[in-house]
């Protein structure tokens, strides 16, 4: 049984070189966002309500001429946090504590990608494409794994953010200022604007020019695809290829894979 996990890169590269059949498949990019849970609240529950109610959460979708846009793995009362899993690279997740009681809320806002954005024949092509991206993060954030960080009013105006308002990033060991348009593939960014603008209609304050982006989320889902028989074997016998339910589907009722 192989449950390897997409973040197992050198796996799937020793797999790919003994022959096991893979193919490239669809995933999504993106960054993190901060607000103040209080404004999420306030949006979400209004101002006069006496119940005591939890931090507010939210699932928001974008769907453009060209790209989708979606919130994924919303975070009450949470931070931002470290995932590389390989030097010389960035990678953020998000988390919340039992008591959801943090001053920020936080989410991933992600762009879907095919495999036709990117080029090679290799099945592995999406990874490394992933790879790229989180490198240029490392080097963004000058490289001594601070995180690259933009204020949302920044971004949308492609300029690189000078001084933070508001809203604090949580993310550790600590972040450094830049533009994430700089990162970014350009079909990335300009749906990622397209996204936030429309959820600010949903969410008031959500494109709030305070509001920080931190970057960059790249291991929502596997980029690659392990080919199954009819008796979920691979191409080698005796390898039978795990597929995990991502959260994604989990929430969804469906498989997005």
């Amino acid at each position: 049984m192989l449950a390897i996990g997409h973040s197992a890169r050198d796996t799937f590269e020793k797999l790919y070189e003994k022959g096991l059949n893979m193919e490239k498949k669809n995933f999504s990019v993106g960054v993190r966002i901060e607000h103040k849970q209080d404004m999420i609240n306030s949006s979400q529950y209004g101002n006069k309500s006496k119940l005591n109610l939890p931090p507010a959460e939210y699932k928001l979708v974008y769907h453009g001429k060209e790209r989708s846009c979606y919130t994924f793995c919303m975070c009450p009362g949470g931070e931002v946090i470290a995932s590389s899993s390989e030097e010389g690279t960035i990678v953020t997740n998000g988390m919340s504590k039992f008591a959801r009681d943090g001053e920020n809320a936080n989410s991933a806002v992600l762009v879907n990608v095919v495999p036709d954005d990117f080029y090679g024949s290799s099945p592995l092509e999406g990874m490394y494409f992933q790879k790229e991206l989180e490198k240029k993060a490392f080097e963004y954030g000058e490289k001594n794994y601070f995180a690259p960080v933009q204020r949302v009013g920044d971004f949308l105006e492609n300029r690189k953010t000078i001084k933070l308002g508001k809203v604090k990033p949580t993310y550790l060991p600590g972040i450094t200022m830049t533009n994430l348009n700089d990162i970014l593939p350009d079909f990335v960014s300009k749906t990622l604007k397209e996204g936030i603008i429309y959820f600010d209609k949903k969410i008031k304050g959500f494109a709030d020019e305070d509001s920080i982006l931190t970057g960059v989320e790249t291991r929502t889902s596997s980029p690659i695809r392990i080919v199954r028989d009819q008796n979920f074997m691979s191409n080698v016998k005796g390898i039978y290829p795990v597929r995990r339910r991502c959260r994604l589907c989990w929430w969804n009722n469906v498989c997005f894979s």
